[in-house]
């Protein structure tokens, strides 16, 4: 679901640049007018308990919100295109004097190695490095 700041932990949590950038950015827009009732679904889920137990019974039919105690929340960066697409696997751009890798989700860390062996390459070549 949307953060209101990069490291917005909670609901209450806004930084007003972090959420500027947000708004102004044509692809959030493209975006939330594609998944607008996904992403109103996730903001009730977790402001309404009961709603977030409706939607676990779906798959565990007997758990309640007794069941359930608060916990500590993460922020992780899902790049969107301009177009309004979701970006699903990382990118990396090289500039004349950076690599950045971008968008590193979940299979980021199982490839850590692989990326780094092709980051190195790329640095070795692009900076005139020697082993």
């Amino acid at each position: 679901m949307l953060a209101y700041a990069r490291e917005g932990y909670r609901h209450s949590i806004v930084n007003a640049g972090d959420l500027w950038n947000t708004v102004t950015f044509k692809g959030f827009w493209a975006m939330t007018g594609k998944y607008w009732r996904t992403g109103f679904g996730e903001l009730y889920r977790s402001l309404s308990k009961a709603a977030f137990v409706r939607a676990l019974q779906k798959l565990l039919p007997e758990i309640t919100e007794s069941d359930l105690v608060p916990g500590g929340s993460g922020v992780r960066a899902q790049a969107v295109s301009a177009s309004g697409a979701l970006v699903d696997d990382f990118v990396i751009k090289q500039s004349r004097s950076a690599i950045h890798v971008l968008n590193a989700p979940s299979p980021g860390a199982t490839a850590s190695l692989a990326i780094g062996q092709s980051i190195a390459a790329m640095a070795a070549k692009q900076f005139d490095l020697k082993n």
